[in-house]
């Protein structure tokens, strides 16, 4: 069953908690304590939906009460549906409850508390109700305000596309190469070789002398493409995998030479191999 699916059924049962009251009283903006009424409302809005999965740690508890109502991170809100769920949240399909976060949609919240996002903005239809965005909680904080500013600005795309970007602009350094514009083109063929690496189990530049030239030849002119590599650890979570490409991309000069440096477009992405290693590729367009 696909998540928009699972969206459109009827029958929710949801377990709010008094946290989430208080989160609602905290804040001038209506946080859904229905997942159904909230994809209802993003729906309609045609805005992201952003998900808290609250699993009544400290860790949730001071992320709720700090971070979500910082000023900066409130503002960024305005521009999603917000819904504030137990972890234990269930919708009925085939007339039997069944635990949200035990759908294949939100396998990478892996069971726990966090936040998740779903796309209903209409702006690629490829990613239309597609969750595109999942991050457990952690740390003391839940997560921080620094994390959230990142999050809630991160560009349209995939899941995994998102969360690699996230891996680089979290980087202690600031890398630049995701101030450009995300471009599509680009994000394809980062989404075709990470997934070709993966089929092989193999990381690296395959074939891109020829990927170059039918890149290039996309490309606006005087742009010239540029691709980086890395691979995770084998076993490793969706977000500690991307940030363990991001290191590695910073102990090899070239590639964090292209990983730091501005363009004017760039792609990322990542995929998992049945090795359970996740592969990733940056490809971004810059001035000859």
């Amino acid at each position: 069953m696909s998540l928009r699916t699972l969206c459109v059924l009827t029958n929710v049962l949801l377990f709010a908690s008094c946290s989430s009251m208080a989160l609602a009283e905290s804040t001038e903006q209506q946080w859904h304590d229905n997942y159904s009424s909230a994809v209802k409302a993003a729906t309609a809005e045609k805005k992201m939906l952003l998900i808290v999965f609250d699993d009544q740690s400290a860790a949730a508890k001071q992320f709720k009460q700090q971070t979500l109502t910082s000023r900066r991170v409130a503002e960024l809100l305005a521009n999603y549906v917000v819904a504030d769920l137990g972890v234990d949240a269930t919708v009925t399909v085939d007339e039997k409850p069944t635990r949200i976060l035990n759908h294949a949609a939100f396998q990478y919240m892996y069971g726990t508390g966090g936040i998740a996002i779903v796309d209903y903005t209409n702006n690629d239809p490829t990613q239309l109700g597609q969750v595109v965005s999942q991050f457990n909680f952690k740390g003391t904080h839940g997560r921080t305000t620094t994390e959230m500013e990142v999050i809630l600005t991160l560009p349209p795309g995939s899941l995994t596309q998102r969360t690699l970007i996230y891996a680089v602009r979290m980087h202690p350094e600031k890398p630049r190469s995701t101030g450009g514009m995300f471009r599509r083109l680009l994000a394809l063929e980062t989404f075709r070789h990470s997934r070709n690496q993966a089929s092989m189990q193999l990381q690296g530049h395959h074939q891109w002398e020829s990927r170059f030239h039918q890149i290039s030849a996309q490309l606006p002119g005087g742009l010239v493409p540029t691709e980086v590599c890395a691979e995770s650890w084998p076993g490793q979570r969706l977000e500690d995998a991307a940030i363990e490409c991001v290191r590695s991309w910073r102990h090899s000069s070239g590639h964090w030479s292209a990983v730091s440096d501005a363009n004017v477009y760039y792609g990322y992405d990542m995929k998992r191999g049945r090795n359970g290693i996740w592969y990733a590729t940056g490809i971004f367009a810059r001035n000859r």
